[in-house]
């Protein structure tokens, strides 16, 4: 069902050119159709700041809920910004207050990058609870990814990320662990998922503290996971949002970085993601980047364009039938009328009843 336009968003026109259903708010009014309003609390940085809001907004726009989606982009205090991208957060995001003031269906909460090991030291961590303590009690649900899938099982069970041996990058396989839960239900029992990061929760500390696992890796560990409740929290370890060259685009960032000597050693590739033809290329090019740092030549041209049509996307369809379940579900719990989760006769500690 179609995204509704509400704002000027830049978003909004590249989604439409890419085929995206959008329509504009005077349609919208024209149309008898449910609203459904979700908040996205984008925390990346300024280079995947409207990436981010892409990958989240076409998984929305691809439930085949019979509703319109209004998507609400904010964001919080405590996170580095370039001018540039704090002029885009000015001129197009709502803050926050206007937020609580007219209230959301649903919350998505992006990851993040951060240089701390502890994440209660990060300048973000307060604002970030307090939008997370606000939605648990106004929101029907909350969907986090990655980062914020560590922070926030920190802050309600007191679990520490785990600092890896080193980084967990690429595309991994999964299987499901429990296949009668709704976020799950008519999806594949084994499927792929990008992960990129340096931390994880291990499934035995998300399960002693009663946390419901759904889908995990023997590579990457959880991906899926709920609250005890089993919807109110929705936890993604992974990045099941990610575009095809999400990855390409980090693997060159580090590879540039390696060039600048921000870090030592020349990157892995990540993993299950390039096959052998691909993996030649960029054997090749290492020792041009190499060659190029020792000589002080200039970086060389990165081979973008000879391996495009190369990349595999292997998770887009199970992400979007995991949006759609979990979009479901909240399209049945939300009142018409109120955007508030707790209507009459609805126990808010277990909202569809014996479902779960």
């Amino acid at each position: 069902m179609p995204l509704v336009a509400h704002t000027h968003l830049p978003t909004f026109e590249r989604l439409r050119e890419e085929g995206e259903e959008i329509i504009d708010p005077q349609r919208a009014s024209r149309q008898e159709i449910r609203e459904i309003h979700i908040g996205l609390l984008n925390m990346m940085p300024d280079a995947a700041l409207e990436a981010t809001e892409r990958q989240f907004f076409r998984l929305v726009g691809a439930c085949n809920q019979i509703a319109q989606f209004h998507v609400h982009p904010f964001t919080i205090d405590g996170l580095q910004r370039s001018p540039e991208a704090q002029a885009h957060i000015d001129k197009y995001y709502e803050p926050f207050s206007k937020i609580k003031a007219d209230g959301l269906d649903a919350l998505i909460i992006s990851g993040a990058n951060v240089t701390g090991s502890y994440l209660p030291d990060e300048d973000f961590w307060l604002p970030l609870t307090d939008v997370f303590s606000w939605a648990k009690e106004n929101v029907t649900s909350i969907l986090c990814s990655c980062l914020a899938t560590h922070a926030i099982i920190h802050y309600c069970y007191g679990v520490a990320r785990t600092r890896l041996p080193e980084k967990k990058w690429g595309v991994f396989s999964h299987t499901l662990v429990d296949r009668t839960h709704p976020l799950v239900v008519e999806i594949n029992t084994r499927f792929d998922v990008p992960h990129s990061r340096f931390n994880e929760i291990f499934q035995s500390d998300m399960e002693a503290h009663g946390l419901r696992v759904l889908a995990v890796s023997a590579e990457a560990g959880v991906h899926l996971a709920t609250s005890e409740d089993g919807f109110r929290i929705v936890f993604f370890q992974g990045h099941p949002e990610y575009d095809d060259i999400s990855l390409l685009k980090e693997y060159k960032r580090e590879v540039s970085r390696f060039y600048r000597g921000e870090i030592v050693d020349y990157p892995p590739y990540p993993e299950h993601y390039f096959n052998d033809d691909l993996q030649a290329i960029f054997a090749n090019y290492k020792l041009n980047v190499i060659a190029a740092k020792l000589t002080q030549l200039p970086f060389p041209e990165f081979p973008e364009k000879l391996v495009l049509e190369h990349i595999d996307n292997t998770w887009r369809d199970t992400a979007k039938a995991v949006f759609n379940n979990w979009l479901g579900k909240i399209y049945q719990i939300t009142h018409q009328d109120r955007r508030i989760p707790f209507m009459d006769g609805i126990d808010p500690k277990n909202p569809l009843g014996d479902y779960f």
